[in-house]
């Protein structure tokens, strides 16, 4: 499905990913950790195709991404950036519907049932009472969850995810990734997500990439890839590893003072 071939990205002289080369296949959610700086969210960049490798090739299907025309990649391919949605004066209900460009003729029309869409992408985020308020009046994880929706409106096979939680407490970071899960199983998404809580990224990816210092560290199970000796390595700090005790995937606990 994904193909990246010996992918290599500068910023100005400094490499951000050096010699990347990996694959993902249809159907689960893979897991992107690391330390800050480590090259995550520059990845995403770069499988999105907004942005162009140095060198190397990242392919869609074995045609290369860069290559696919904008609204054609985005009937397949939904991204969740870092930054999230501006506020530009839109309401959320609004927002919501911008997911449905992709599929629009050059009159703004199309035939899908498009109202019964953001329904339901609205009350699967908890926020169809938030529908007539402008973007501006939310707060930061509110703004999260409007972003989500946008991309269930807009039907992908393929999801990036650049940090979903940010902003969100312990509550929203379960309800949006249970989300996320079910989404996922329900439509056999794909989903490639950038995560910086290890305990979440166990618990919901099939697999997880480690990146450090823009290569590739390790990339296996939760319970191959979590585990106290390559934690150390990578996010220079003593883990204690221990499975949760009902689902059985390994958890991570730090210690202070190291």
């Amino acid at each position: 499905m994904i193909q990246i071939k010996n992918v290599s990205h500068f910023i100005q002289s400094t490499a951000i990913l050096k010699q990347i080369s990996c694959s993902f296949t249809e159907g689960k959610i893979y897991g992107i950790i690391g330390p800050n700086g480590a090259g995550k969210s520059t990845l995403l960049q770069l499988l999105s195709g907004t942005v162009k490798p140095s060198s190397g090739e990242i392919c869609l299907d074995d045609k290369p991404v860069h290559l696919i025309a904008r609204k054609k990649l985005a009937r397949y391919m939904a991204v969740l950036l870092q930054e999230g949605i501006p506020p530009l004066g839109f309401t959320v209900r609004e927002i919501a519907a911008m997911g449905r460009f992709p599929y629009q003729n050059w009159l703004g029309g199309e035939d899908a049932d498009v109202e019964n869409m953001i329904d339901e992408a609205l009350a699967a985020m908890g926020i169809e009472h938030l529908q007539h308020r402008k973007l501006e009046q939310l707060s930061g994880g509110e703004r999260q969850r409007v972003a989500l929706a946008k991309l269930m409106v807009q039907n992908p096979s393929l999801l990036l995810l650049d940090e979903p939680t940010t902003y969100l407490d312990i509550g929203y970071q379960m309800q949006l990734m249970d989300q996320v899960k079910a989404w996922q199983q329900e439509r056999k998404l794909t989903v490639l997500a950038v995560l910086h809580d290890l305990n979440l990224a166990a618990m919901y990816c099939d697999e997880i990439m480690v990146l450090h210092q823009g290569q590739i560290a390790a990339v296996g199970t939760p319970a191959q890839v979590v585990t106290s000796e390559l934690l150390g390595n990578v996010y220079n700090t003593k883990a204690v590893v221990f499975d949760h005790p009902e689902i059985q995937v390994p958890q991570v606990l730090l210690t202070p003072g190291n």
